[in-house]
């Protein structure tokens, strides 16, 4: 099947199953983090190979869907794997595609999953959706899926833990919404796998960091 074909198909299918997430990781999620994807592959020269940028559009576009925080039925998981299959997409996309979708989640890497066995596309994809995680949308998404949730916005009481596993991350019971910028969002900067998805993160970062200075202040009434 033509790729654009496939590619209207995988968006057909985010709209569908992303239709019940809150505005934190629904269709327009994902519609800006395959716009970013492909830019970054752009920057990075992986436009030149025709298939290097279906790999990383494809996974960008379906990177969410079977997402372990929204997750209704456990057969949910297996929706990506059957699209692929029914789009005939070849055997080494398919697996490349499934490989940056099942890898490039923050809670993988604090397990150690990816160090050092990511490949340009999964960098690229990994990159603009951690992209979409910090700056101006960042802040946005992080309140909305915090508010989704009803969770504290923030309680000094409760410190943000320095030290995480895997297990401990995906936890978030008792954490508030100005924790989780700690705990994970102002560590993305760091861990940016290309050189364009680094240069990116350096504004959204420094935007990050005012936006909690001003927040800390106004919380204090010094402002």
């Amino acid at each position: 099947m033509a790729r654009k074909e496939t590619v209207r198909n995988a968006e057909l299918l985010v709209e569908k199953a992303m239709k019940g997430n809150d505005a934190s990781h629904d269709s327009a999620h994902v519609f800006r983090v395959r716009d970013l994807a492909l830019s970054l592959a752009h920057e990075e020269g992986l436009s030149s190979s025709p298939d290097s940028m279906e790999v990383v559009e494809l996974a960008a576009l379906l990177h969410d869907i079977g997402d372990y925080k929204y997750l209704r039925d456990p057969s949910e998981e297996k929706i990506v794997e059957k699209f692929l299959e029914e789009e005939g997409v070849e055997e080494n996309k398919k697996s490349n595609i499934l490989k940056i979708i099942k890898g490039m989640g923050f809670k993988e890497e604090l397990a150690g999953h990816t160090n050092g066995e990511w490949f340009p596309e999964f960098g690229v994809v990994q990159d603009a959706d951690r992209l979409d995680a910090i700056g101006a949308i960042g802040i946005a998404r992080c309140f909305t899926f915090g508010g989704n949730r009803k969770r504290k916005l923030h309680d000094p009481a409760i410190l943000p833990r320095s030290e995480l596993s895997k297990e401990q991350y995906m936890n978030k019971e008792e954490q508030t919404t100005i924790n989780h910028f700690h705990e994970k969002l102002l560590k993305l900067k760091d861990i940016m796998k290309t050189e364009a998805g680094k240069r990116r993160a350096e504004k959204r970062h420094k935007f990050m960091e005012e936006f909690l200075k001003e927040f800390y202040e106004e919380w204090n009434g010094v402002a």
